[in-house]
């Protein structure tokens, strides 16, 4: 008879922890230089200016944290006009950005060629002068007796201008056109770039296949080139809206005080009345206003993908 021998019992040994993986917080630490900026320089400003919108008293006296909430009404009641002048001249300026600017990106992503880098340089070109230069030259070319003027009286265009409230008379300068044609100018690459950006990205190979099933090029652009670029159309828009909304210095320069907009009121309520609280509660509603028409917007545009 074979004599089975029985193996020693195994004895679990020491139980090895997976090595750790190094470089795993390194991503942390390269974030980290951008969200002390963010909280240095956004944060904590706004909490201020949060504190300063309930606080009450006076430049002379100080001002103290009250939590005198009235203020936002206060201001939404004093200057709401200016809110409403805000809002249309900056969706005016968005929509002949759009208009403007979907032609031209459409021309460099699929027609420039060898033209395309010279084009876009050509639409960055205002960014090499300063914002304030930019609108100065607006204000020599609207000028009374200027070409524009001119064009636009021997066109009798000024007349229908001024039956819808957008010009005086023969003038063109200090009044809501002048305005709306200075955002639309200083504004306008950041609807261009955007837009060129997505249609780029198209595949060429779907406008072929919507010819190969004999579709017209209205329908294609319809159905394939537009739907397909809606990422740069919102971006394009939310870029322009935002910043032309707040803004002051086309108000400033190119109108008058029947185009102030918000922005001017903010400044004029920090610099030269120096009524802190109001011009800081005006900044929130103006900032949680358009808060709230981007949020819209975005969910009524049925898409998340921004360029």
């Amino acid at each position: 008879m074979a004599t089975v021998t029985q193996a020693p019992p195994l004895t679990p040994g020491p139980v090895e922890k997976p090595p750790r993986k190094r470089g795993r917080l390194t991503p942390y630490w390269l974030l980290l230089p951008g969200i002390l900026w963010l909280v240095v320089f956004f944060a904590l400003p706004m909490v201020y200016q949060a504190s300063t919108s309930v606080q009450t008293g006076s430049l002379e006296d100080g001002y103290q944290v009250t939590w005198h909430f009235a203020t936002y009404w206060n201001a939404l009641a004093d200057y709401w006009p200016q809110f409403l002048r805000s809002v249309l001249y900056a969706g005016s300026a968005t929509v002949l950005c759009l208009v403007l600017g979907y032609p031209l990106a459409y021309l460099i992503a699929f027609r420039a060629g060898r033209w395309r880098n010279v084009v876009l340089i050509l639409v960055i070109a205002p960014f090499f002068t300063s914002f304030l230069i930019r609108t100065l030259a607006w204000k020599t070319i609207l000028a009374d007796g200027g070409p524009v003027v001119g064009t636009l009286n021997s066109l009798h265009l000024l007349d229908v201008t001024s039956w819808l409230g957008m010009t005086s008379g023969d003038r063109v300068l200090a009044t809501p056109l002048a305005v709306v044609c200075g955002l639309t100018y200083n504004f306008l690459p950041f609807m261009i770039l955007p837009l060129y950006t997505s249609l780029e990205r198209i595949d060429g190979r779907l406008h072929e296949a919507a010819g190969d099933l004999y579709a017209k090029p209205f329908t294609t652009f319809r159905r394939v080139t537009f739907p397909l670029s809606m990422p740069g159309v919102v971006s394009g828009t939310l870029l322009t809206f935002i910043p032309a909304s707040g803004d002051y210095v086309n108000a400033d320069l190119l109108g008058s005080t029947d185009t102030r907009m918000v922005g001017n009121v903010i400044q004029t309520q920090f610099l030269r009345i120096l009524d802190y609280p109001t011009a800081a509660a005006l900044s929130f509603i103006l900032m949680a206003a358009i808060l709230i028409m981007v949020t819209l917007y975005i969910r009524k545009s049925g898409t998340e993908d921004l360029v």
